[in-house]
């Protein structure tokens, strides 16, 4: 399988009138093709930094990473031009139909006004938006939304697809849609996955792998049944059993989920 992440050292330390502040101390990461990869850990641990930094919204202060086979601080651009991205707080514009979102954003990437058009239909399809065309943004359920935002982030036909809290707000039904959309993204594109979220059952349902880090650095990381019989002693073992036996720690709640670190 071939690394479409990887890191070596990655960190981040903020400046503060305080002093220094250590966010992320030395990630070390692979990632490879194809797999969904969860990153798991409790308030302040390090996860918006580490998401923030692979997709280039803010710039390592030590270590070594490429994303999608392009140096992460050497071309930043190549980078931004292989991954998509969907924030948590979504990027909708809801002055406007569904239509004219993917229309605009294929646009953005430098598509004709018939290639974004047609572009535009396709992910319609892909992501059962097709009968939301024509509604303005602002009539959208949560979960329309949310699949919209994801439309969005693959309109280029990104290698990755960074995911930060995907589910946050939404109800049961829409979680479901949403986590088979990501399976169907990756079996059917093959497109590799990495996501941040505050549900451990989400964590649970559709990773490959799972990253845990603390206090800036990794401190477990494997198949969810593996990290299960290691740490709380049987692969059948609750996710969350095994997160607090891993950090000592409970997870944010999802809606008091870390602002910078």
């Amino acid at each position: 399988m071939s690394s479409l992440i990887h890191t070596a050292g990655l960190a981040h330390t903020f400046r503060t009138r305080r002093g220094p502040v250590e966010a992320v101390r030395g990630i070390d990461l692979t990632v490879g093709a194809g797999e969904i990869v969860g990153l798991l850990g409790p308030n302040g641990a390090g996860k918006t930094t580490t998401l923030r930094m692979l997709t280039t919204l803010l710039s390592p202060t030590g270590g070594t990473a490429t994303v999608a086979g392009c140096d992460l601080v050497g071309d930043p651009a190549g980078v931004r031009s292989r991954i998509g991205y969907v924030a948590q707080s979504g990027g909708v514009d809801l002055s406007v139909s569904v239509r004219e979102e993917l229309v605009t954003q294929a646009r953005l990437y430098r598509l004709s006004r018939t290639e974004a058009a047609d572009r535009a239909a396709e992910l319609a399809r892909e992501l059962d938006l097709t009968e939301l065309l024509d509604r303005p943004c602002a009539a959208l359920s949560g979960g329309q939304r949310r699949r919209l935002d994801v439309a969005m982030g693959l309109t280029h036909r990104p290698r990755v697809l960074f995911l930060d809290e995907p589910t946050t707000g939404l109800d049961p039904g829409s979680r479901a849609g949403l986590w088979r959309l990501v399976r169907r993204l990756r079996d059917t594109h093959g497109t590799t996955v990495f996501l941040t979220t505050h549900y451990l059952d989400e964590a649970d349902e559709l990773s490959d792998r799972l990253v845990v880090v603390d206090r800036g650095a990794v401190v477990a990381e494997g198949a969810p049944a593996a990290l299960k019989e290691r740490y709380a002693g049987s692969p059948r073992a609750s996710l969350q059993d095994t997160f607090l036996a891993i950090t000592g720690r409970g997870p944010a709640p999802a809606d008091q989920a870390p602002v910078a670190v």
